[in-house]
């Protein structure tokens, strides 16, 4: 039994000892995706995020709120456009980008009552960073426009590197 123990003991240490953690390149990582289009979770998932909206109260509340936001659809739409989903994709990058310029709008109402946003700031130019790194290599892996077409119904043109160009101009303006 002494045996058992003495050898959890010296594993536990093992591992507290010699675990090293692995940094991310980026001081800003974009979240993992979370329940995609078609999931019987995601409209679940839709309403708790409008419910989350009323959670976080407050201008630095509705920052971190429309950050989170922002960051979850471009991670989803990143997605769909690598599995040519490009409708779906495109409605995904446009709520994306309603968040992100929501963001502004929360910094400029906390300036307005004098409120320090220094460090929100530099989270933004950072996450904007990001955004513009991700939606760069997103650009050059898709066509510039696509005609999709639904069942029984007509084709619609999606202009995919002009849409992708009007995200990366929002983002710029944080910069």
């Amino acid at each position: 039994m002494r045996w058992i123990l003495r050898s959890f003991l010296l594993s536990i240490m093992f591992l507290f000892f010699f675990y090293s953690p692995i940094f991310a390149q980026s001081s800003y990582v974009l979240p993992y995706p979370s329940f995609m289009p078609g999931s019987p979770f995601y409209k679940i998932n839709l309403i708790k995020d409008k419910i989350l909206k009323y959670w976080y109260f407050g201008k630095f509340g509705q920052f971190n709120y429309n950050l989170k936001q922002a960051d979850k659809y471009l991670v989803e739409a990143k997605t769909l456009f690598e599995y040519d989903q490009f409708l779906l994709g495109q409605k995904a990058l446009k709520k994306s980008d309603e968040y992100f310029y929501n963001i502004r709008s929360n910094l400029d109402n906390s300036k307005a009552n004098k409120e320090s946003i220094d460090s929100k700031r530099t989270l933004l130019k950072e996450a904007s960073l990001k955004h513009i790194e991700a939606l760069l290599m997103l650009r050059e892996g898709i066509p510039e426009k696509v005609y999709w077409r639904p069942e029984k119904s007509f084709s619609t043109k999606i202009y995919l590197k002009k849409d992708i160009e009007m995200s990366i101009s929002i983002r710029r303006k944080n910069l």
